[in-house]
């Protein structure tokens, strides 16, 4: 798969995110910014993002998924130079 294709995957499934993706293959970096992950833990963003490629990790398309989801509030606090970790 290609970067592109997970986002618009994304986009498709999760509403009001904006995703920004690296990677190729079957490895992904997926950072999402929305929010929907207000009040939510890190364990339920993590589990959202997981459950939106369920199809794709199940196929193998997608192996290994490194994800980052924070509210829009967190990414802009967030200091450029921790790679708004």
């Amino acid at each position: 798969m290609q970067p592109e294709e997970v986002k618009h995957l994304l986009q498709a499934r999760i509403d009001g995110c904006e995703f920004h993706i690296q990677g190729e293959g079957c490895n992904f970096q997926v950072t999402a910014i929305g929010d929907v992950f207000e009040g939510m833990s890190p364990v339920k963003r993590q589990q959202l993002i997981y459950s939106a490629l369920s199809e794709e990790i199940a196929s193998g398309a997608l192996h290994a998924i490194t994800i980052k989801a924070r509210t829009p509030a967190q990414w802009a606090s967030a200091s450029p130079d921790s790679d708004r970790a």
